[in-house]
């Protein structure tokens, strides 16, 4: 035989080996705006050493053994005593051991720390979306139980630590804790108030016993848990340990784990409380008030997970590209090819600009940017959200069958990828939210008209997005049936200000020409052929 019919050529290389952070212009060149320079050189040391690890083909392998092997549910021991506990596969550990080192749960007391958490927080997702979950509701119940002094100074720095102690035990016993969260309940879903979860006081000020139930409990392996539950004024946030002082475990009764369509190496549970011990965490009758601040932080990182599942489809696809050849060339340099590839590139850098610039709201405080993340949460928490599917999907579909395949790693992506749109309220819930900061927080709107009105007079056509959406504005009434509509523009007309500003001209010119100025068609590779596309791609480029 002259040949062989299983030699293999014109096949990618996997994408492992490299920077994830150092790799993505955008993400870098935001941590470079936001931080002070005082603090820059430390933070792209720690952001470039995770980025290396989580281009490393051992960590890799461990987020796609974590997705393949799902959490099991114990509810029992041998002997038939309840234990309700969840074991996990040993990548997962490693994975969420990681993560917490990395600082992921340790922003609210650095300088810096949100921005530099954000960026880490985009580059982990990367990897495996599953354990970010309790990393992200740990980060996020710092603020709400800062409204309990006393609490906070109990768990705070269970919350904040960077070491991860998996064992189940009393949390003052360990150096390191994790928070879940449970408000979700069979009637009544986003409509909390419809909850039925009892709580009635006890003798001890402050506690209370939990009678109920909840239908979506995340991460319930975690040390505490913030709750809903309808106390005597009404309905009130509390904590929930896992385990008491005593050593005895509280009545958490997991009844089963979800089989959902992706994130599955994370555990998502049906738990019930039958006398349940919690601790009241704020005032009676203000649970909502109390706990919107964990919602508010989640949130966040609902846009930042959904930013870094752009990303990683994005360099998946531009690297496929550039070392695929097909019709005598590399797929890359295919005009209509390369049309696709800039266009995702332009959606996962405004959506990498967007969150990094809440991030950086977080860490200035001030009363401008507090009104502006009022506004612009939910706004981008609904926007970015909403595209990441499209983004999956089509960079998928850049790979060809090979993007099919479970092997490739689009699949997971593609999975993963409606989830951030439903966590923590979905399209709805985020755009009503954006009306009634409209309609009852007249500062919110300013501190947005503020931000984008930084860039007029940059772009003709952000000039006239802005225009056209002061007119929007102008006119309320009906305006819940065009919720989303008024979202969306809102969002599009910030991330193009944000771009005009900060990215490239090759860039900032792409998106405003199909985003804002009407030149681009409904689906992805539709730009105008006069960009610079070449250049929108090669800044995708995953090259460290």
């Amino acid at each position: 035989m002259t040949g062989s019919t299983h030699t293999v050529s014109n096949q990618v290389p996997p994408l492992v080996g490299y920077d994830v952070f150092s790799a993505d212009r955008a993400l870098t060149a935001a941590v470079e705006r936001h931080l002070d320079p005082v603090l820059l050189d430390e933070a792209l040391g720690e952001l470039t050493g995770l980025g290396r690890a989580s281009g490393s083909a051992q960590v890799q392998e461990w987020g796609a053994l974590a997705n393949e092997n799902p959490p099991r549910l114990r509810t029992h021991d041998r002997y038939g005593n309840r234990i309700d506990e969840v074991e996990f596969h040993p990548s997962w550990h490693r994975l969420l051991g990681k993560g917490v080192a990395a600082g992921l749960t340790a922003a609210w007391n650095r300088p810096g720390g949100h921005v530099r958490r954000a960026a880490a927080f985009l580059v982990w997702t990367q990897v495996e979306a599953g354990n970010g979950c309790p990393l992200s509701m740990t980060h996020a119940a710092v603020p709400a139980l800062r409204t309990d002094p006393e609490l906070a100074a109990e768990w705070e720095p269970r919350l904040t630590s960077q070491i991860y102690d998996r064992e189940l035990r009393p949390a003052g016993q360990k150096a390191g804790a994790l928070f879940g969260m449970g408000m979700t309940e069979k009637q009544g879903g986003s409509d909390v108030r419809a909850n039925t979860t009892s709580a009635r006081p006890l003798a001890e000020a402050g506690t209370y016993e939990l009678t109920g139930h909840k239908w979506f409990c995340s991460a319930p392996m975690s040390d505490g848990f913030l709750v809903l539950a309808q106390a005597p004024d009404g309905l009130t946030c509390f904590l929930v340990p896992r385990v008491l002082e005593d050593g005895t475990r509280n009545v958490f009764l997991i009844q089963r784990l979800k089989d959902k369509l992706g994130n599955r190496s994370n555990a998502s549970a049906e738990v019930e409380f039958d006398g349940t011990w919690a601790r009241r965490v704020g005032e009676e009758g203000r649970g909502v008030r109390t706990i919107i601040e964990m919602v508010a932080a989640t949130r966040l990182d609902c846009v930042l997970g959904s930013a870094g599942l752009m990303r990683q489809a994005v360099a998946q696809a531009v690297h496929h590209c550039t070392h695929r050849e097909a019709f005598g060339g590399k797929l890359v340099d295919k005009p209509l090819m390369r049309n696709v590839l800039a266009d995702l590139a332009i959606e996962s850098e405004a959506a990498t600009t967007l969150a990094l610039r809440l991030a950086a709201a977080y860490d200035e405080g001030g009363e401008q940017e507090r009104a502006l993340l009022r506004i612009a949460v939910p706004t981008a928490k609904y926007w970015v959200t909403k595209r990441c599917p499209a983004v999956a999907v089509e960079a998928a579909e850049c790979l060809g069958g090979n993007g099919y395949v479970e092997e490739s790693g689009l699949p997971r992506l593609v999975r993963e990828s409606p989830l951030n749109s439903i966590w923590e309220g979905a399209g709805n819930v985020q755009a009503l939210d954006v009306l009634r900061a409209l309609q009852r927080e007249p500062g919110a709107l300013d501190a947005y008209l503020r931000e984008v009105g930084q860039a007029r007079g940059a772009d003709h056509r952000l000039d006239g997005a802005i225009k056209n959406l002061l007119t929007e504005l102008a006119d309320l009434e009906g305006v819940e049936g065009r919720a989303r509509r008024l979202a969306e523009r809102l969002a599009l007309v910030l991330q193009g200000s944000l771009l005009v500003r900060f990215a490239p001209p090759e860039v900032a010119d792409a998106f405003c020409a199909a985003r804002l100025g009407g030149d681009g068609g409904a689906a992805f590779g539709t730009l105008p052929h006069t960009l610079d596309l070449a250049s929108v791609v090669e800044r995708a480029r995953p090259v460290s």
